[in-house]
């Protein structure tokens, strides 16, 4: 039987490519690899895989287009300055744990493209993002990994999105990379998974655990994480939450030891000083 979320990627992919976007993976070492989708223009004729010794020209190309938007087009007095890809902000969207990159943005990008570059990242273990070099399932390894695949696709300031899950990973991105991030805005999500604010959340969300919550293994358990995580209320027939469950909870040894490694890292976790902006949507649940 077709599998009914499997089906419609094809269709949000073409939406995605229609829209501008490529997907890319970049190696950031040898067995680490991230997916992301980015603007077409990173995707040239070499294909839409983009290695370690190539980062040295990705950051050559980012100081081209950085000096050209310092320069005018013309000779003539008020001409107008070189339009392109470089005149546009860069902004990132990091997805949580119900699903992959694309998935979780859909709505989204569409609307983005015109104004912004767009980058979505799918974080290790999501979609096509692997690792089978590291052992480290800290978010900030995962933020760590975010800003090489941006490096590599010669973003140098960006503004960030953050969902849920990708809300804590941006914020780590944000405190370790103030060079590179500009402003976060994050919905549904903390600073800091600390056991104490662990233990209180699932408590008011009825789960026994995270684990529990957010990697659920039944029709009513993916329901819950779906009525906590949406803004807007959506109907669904039970077959699609059964083929969701199957496409999207893959990778459920190394998604745990993720939710293990959140705990573990902000055991005596501090609020940091951020030098961004920082906007915070209350417009899920999720921790």
């Amino acid at each position: 039987m077709v599998n009914l979320i499997e089906a419609q990627k094809p269709l949000l992919t073409g939406m995605m490519r229609l829209a501008g976007l490529r997907p890319i993976d970049v190696e950031l070492e040898p067995g680490t690899t991230m997916h992301v989708w980015a603007p077409k223009h990173h995707a040239g004729k070499k294909g839409t895989t983009i290695s370690p010794h190539d980062a040295s020209a990705a950051a050559a190309a980012a100081g081209e287009d950085a000096a050209a938007t310092k320069k005018p087009s013309g000779g003539r007095r008020g001409s107008r300055r070189r339009k392109g890809p470089e005149a546009k902000p860069n902004v990132v969207l990091i997805h949580g744990f119900a699903a992959e990159g694309n998935v979780t943005f859909q709505f989204n990008f569409g609307v983005l493209v015109s104004r912004y570059n767009v980058y979505i990242p799918d974080l290790l273990f999501f979609g096509k993002s692997s690792t089978t070099d590291s052992a480290d399932r800290s978010p900030e390894f995962q933020a760590r990994c975010v800003a090489a695949a941006l490096a590599r696709l010669g973003v140098a300031r960006c503004d960030v999105v953050g969902f849920s899950y990708g809300g804590m990973v941006a914020f780590k991105l944000a405190e370790a990379r103030p060079d590179l991030v500009r402003s976060l805005a994050v919905s549904g999500s903390v600073v800091a998974m600390t056991d104490a604010v662990n233990r209180e959340t699932m408590e008011r969300l009825g789960a026994g655990s995270s684990a529990e919550l957010l990697m659920p293994e039944t029709l009513q358990g993916l329901k819950a994480l779906f009525s906590v995580s949406m803004y807007r209320k959506m109907w669904f027939p039970d077959r699609m939450y059964k083929d969701y469950l199957k496409a999207m909870f893959t990778n459920r040894k190394e998604r745990l030891e993720l939710l293990q490694g959140l705990l573990d890292s902000n055991m005596d976790a501090k609020i940091p000083a951020f030098q961004q902006l920082v906007t915070l949507l209350p417009l899920g649940n999720l921790p």
